[in-house]
């Protein structure tokens, strides 16, 4: 297998054994356990828990949903319209979602991460920006020390809008890329040329935006490690601070859009990893230091200081540094995370919008987090984010005896992920090496009690390569 590095060590047994259906921890539990008996009456109940600690800082997460037009590989929810007056209706709603959750916080409103995601943010019209950014700055104190991020299309994103985004404050950037092969683009209707890309990033970065991130993804239709390589060498050339290269996930059962992409069209998977391997070699060499399972940062940005010093945080909205885990989310779809609870909003928005007009929460879903959720989470977010677990430091927050609790998985690991060189495992810790951390997903499943249960179940996860 080409691509260098551990992916090159990578056999056809070790593939066929563990590429999986499994889950991106982006949370524990995942979403899969989410479900309708956490209602809108128990998240107005755990906002005032949150107002409880007033000295707190939070994170906050604002969903724009709307896109002109839907790649085929989107898993995001978006709703695809060119509708004039839909954005304005929309932010009506987020106004009164805004208050609402605002007016339950009492004076916990210090935010030290805030970020717009999509669909595509930029899709609103300067004066829509305007507007929503004021509604959430009246609200809330955004520190302007924080991390103040935003996704962007290069295809409809405007100077004047990256002109009026860094007046207002923001400091960070997520530009959308996935591949600028032409062959590809077209194949999953996002036709967006390097230039345009280029032109975006050199214009914001002049302007003083201090951090770029770029969003790859590899296993796309037509990929090959040759036009995927070319992709990285554009890249590089920009030399972002970050980069996320993700794995493309195939869920067409959940995703009705992907339906229309043809297996056949998809690399094989030793191929696929062969592409990652490809990234993973590139970025090293470039200077960048491999963040979690599936982002790069340069040495000198502040998520590679973290994940030298294993002290690298995840949440809904990325990997971060900053001490803020409780999450706010707004907007259709948007999930918050409530003083050991996950909210989830309705997806459609015209729940959403009727849900606010009658001065209810939309929540949809959520999760409370019992029994052992919060001590298997703390190991999952070790593994997946620092690739490493100190068996003392579990002790002593969760006043457990890790070797005792543990000792069915630390045996299930011993005779696959050990045995398969991913782990390395003695009496006081496990530390993924290098080879595993591109199976760190298939690690961290031993953890997963929930996922354990379900055994037998219909796939509802993507595959784990």
């Amino acid at each position: 297998m080409s691509g260098g590095g551990a992916g090159a060590r990578v056999t056809a047994e070790l593939l066929a054994r563990y590429d999986r259906p499994g889950p991106r921890y982006t949370s524990y539990p995942t979403a899969v356990e989410f479900h309708s008996g956490f209602t809108p009456e128990r998240y107005l109940e755990k906002l005032a828990e949150l107002a409880a600690v007033p000295d707190a800082p939070i994170s906050l997460y604002v969903h724009i949903p709307f896109c002109e037009e839907r790649c085929t590989f989107c898993g995001c929810n978006v709703i695809i319209t060119r509708k004039a007056g839909i954005a304005d209706r929309y932010i009506d709603s987020l106004e009164r979602e805004i208050r609402l959750v605002a007016g339950r916080l009492g004076a916990r409103r210090r935010v030290l991460q805030y970020h717009w995601g999509g669909g595509t943010p930029t899709y609103l019209a300067p004066g829509q920006i305007a507007r929503l950014d004021a509604a959430v700055r009246a609200a809330f104190d955004v520190d302007p020390d924080g991390e103040i991020a935003i996704e962007v299309d290069p295809r409809v994103t405007t100077r004047e809008q990256i002109d009026l985004l860094r007046r207002l404050g923001w400091n960070r950037l997520s530009i959308g890329v996935q591949d600028f092969t032409p062959d590809v683009q077209r194949e999953v209707n996002r036709n967006q040329s390097f230039e345009e890309t280029r032109d975006l990033y050199e214009y914001s970065r002049g302007i003083g935006f201090a951090s770029i991130n770029l969003d790859l993804i590899y296993g796309l239709p037509l990929q090959t490690e040759s036009s995927f390589a070319r992709s990285l060498d554009l890249v590089l050339s920009l030399r972002p601070d970050r980069v996320a290269c993700y794995s493309f996930a195939l869920v067409p059962w959940i995703k009705s859009n992907q339906r229309g992409i043809a297996e056949e069209s998809l690399p094989p998977r030793e191929t696929k990893l062969a592409l990652y391997g490809i990234a993973l070699e590139r970025f090293l060499a470039a200077g960048y230091r491999q963040i979690g399972m599936d982002h790069f940062a340069l040495e000198t940005d502040e998520l590679s200081r973290a994940a030298a010093a294993r002290r690298l945080g995840r949440n809904f909205m990325g990997y971060t540094v900053l001490p803020a885990s409780d999450m706010i989310g707004l907007g259709v779809s948007a999930i918050g995370e409530v003083h050991g609870a996950f909210a989830q909003n309705t997806k459609k928005i015209s729940e959403y919008e009727a849900a606010l007009a009658a001065g209810r929460p939309p929540i949809e879903r959520g999760y409370e987090l019992a029994g052992d959720d919060a001590l298997r989470r703390r190991v999952i977010h070790e593994i997946m984010c620092n690739f490493h677990v100190e068996f003392a430091e579990i002790d002593r927050a969760f006043g457990v005896r890790f070797s005792e609790v543990f000792a069915s998985e630390l045996a299930e690991l011993a005779a696959g992920p050990r045995a398969s060189g991913f782990i390395s495992i003695d009496a006081d810790r496990i530390v993924v090496t290098e080879l595993g951390r591109l199976f760190v997903r298939n690690v961290a499943m031993a953890f997963d009690r929930h996922l354990r249960e379900k055994s037998g179940a219909a796939p509802v996860f993507s595959r784990t390569v």
